[in-house]
């Protein structure tokens, strides 16, 4: 991994000294319903910022979601699974403040489970002495897909991608926490991929088709995760995720998310997320967002006249209730010194000051070969950018 250090345009101040040691933990103990399964646990003193959430740690590091290999395996998209993860806790404060409640990724779906829910409706064997209602099930369509038609695959297609669950937990006690509030996120696809007779084929799913099975199946998992002690009457929040495609260059978007009190056995209404990432330059940026596109085309154009070999620029423009909240811009350049490297990064920075407004957020990826070579970040309402050049 390459050293980052601060690019000081101006002046260099170098501060040595020893390091001190700080008490910045503590220990407590996560309760359950069943205190055999207590556990100890860590929690942080500081957060790196008022808007994070602590994170609750096992002794040796933070403890995983014991469904994590689901995420990973399920959506096509790296951009689709940090969105979808980021946006889930950024949504969850809404109803889970951060300033009281500590973060956990999700303890309580497993892998198997949450896989077995990711499948097709009649795909788990009931057993002689079990009763078929008490057999959880795949949620997508019932299909028999070695012997479907493309007919039969456009019929009944598989809607949900992945399932995320993510732990909130609240200080009970002077060393005890205990969970009080889950979210859960549901991802839909909107293109879904299936073969017949060796040819790939592909079905599209609109918005509207997305939302109202999104919502079907949040209430089915809202029976599920009830019918579990130690989640009966835990506070669920859910949030619906529209996947993009693989090849798409920006994450999808969330849809809409509802809030169920931990006595509440079903759902009573949903609220409407308006969110998006735009790409630039495109059709969607050119057509929605005309004076934003004006900008980066602009942007674009001062860093080609400086450096006219460049490769290509892109940004993702994030979008709430239709106004530019964050653009995260991506250029990639060969550089022939570490020199070029400093000079590129001040004219870019000077730039990013003089062009971009104070209310949303700006940051701008320089890299070369697939390696990092400097970052500018300029925060909403602060008037200078942070500027760090790797070595």
């Amino acid at each position: 991994m390459r050293k980052m250090h601060a690019l000081l345009l101006s002046s260099l101040l170098v501060v040595s000294a020893c390091t001190p040691v700080f008490d910045n933990r503590e220990e407590v103990i996560q309760e359950t319903k069943d205190e055999k399964n207590n556990q100890s646990a860590i929690i942080p003193n500081y957060n790196m910022s008022e808007q994070d959430y602590r994170m609750i740690l096992t002794e040796s590091s933070p403890k995983v979601s014991s469904a994590r290999a689901v995420t990973t395996n399920q959506m096509g998209n790296r951009m689709d699974i940090d969105e979808f993860e980021s946006g889930l806790r950024r949504h969850s404060k809404e109803y889970f403040d951060p300033e009281k409640y500590f973060f956990q990724p999700g303890q309580y779906l497993d892998g198997d489970t949450l896989l077995t829910w990711l499948g097709r409706d009649g795909n788990v064997p009931v057993e002689e002495d079990q009763d078929p209602e008490e057999v959880e099930d795949g949620l997508n369509p019932e299909l028999n897909e070695d012997e479907a038609t493309e007919e039969d695959f456009r019929q009944s297609p598989r809607y949900i991608s992945n399932i995320i669950e993510q732990n909130y937990l609240v200080r009970k006690a002077e060393n005890k926490v205990e969970l009080s509030g889950i979210t859960i996120g549901i991802s839909l696809r909107t293109v879904y991929n299936f073969t017949v007779e060796g040819q790939s084929l592909s079905e599209d799913h609109s918005t509207e088709e997305l939302l109202k099975k999104g919502k079907g199946y949040a209430g089915e998992i809202l029976e599920r995760i009830r019918k579990r002690e130690e989640l009966n009457d835990v506070p669920v929040v859910f949030a619906l995720y529209e996947e993009e495609e693989a090849s798409s260059k920006v994450p999808g978007k969330f849809l809409s998310k509802t809030y169920v009190k931990g006595s509440d056995m079903t759902i009573n209404g949903w609220d409407n997320i308006k969110e998006k990432h735009v790409l630039f330059p495109s059709n969607e940026a050119e057509e929605d967002h005309f004076d934003d596109s004006q900008i980066f085309t602009d942007f674009r154009k001062e860093v080609s006249d400086y450096f006219p070999n460049f490769v290509g620029m892109i940004a993702n423009g994030f979008y709430v209730n239709n106004e530019l909240r964050e653009v995260s811009i991506e250029i990639p350049i060969q550089f022939q010194s570490e020199s070029e490297v400093v000079g590129f990064t001040q004219y870019v920075y000077s730039l990013v000051n003089e062009m971009f407004a104070d209310h949303y957020h700006v940051q701008v990826n320089i890299h070369s070969m697939d390696e990092p070579e400097s970052l500018i970040v300029k925060k909403a309402g602060e008037q200078e950018p942070f500027v760090h050049v790797y070595e």
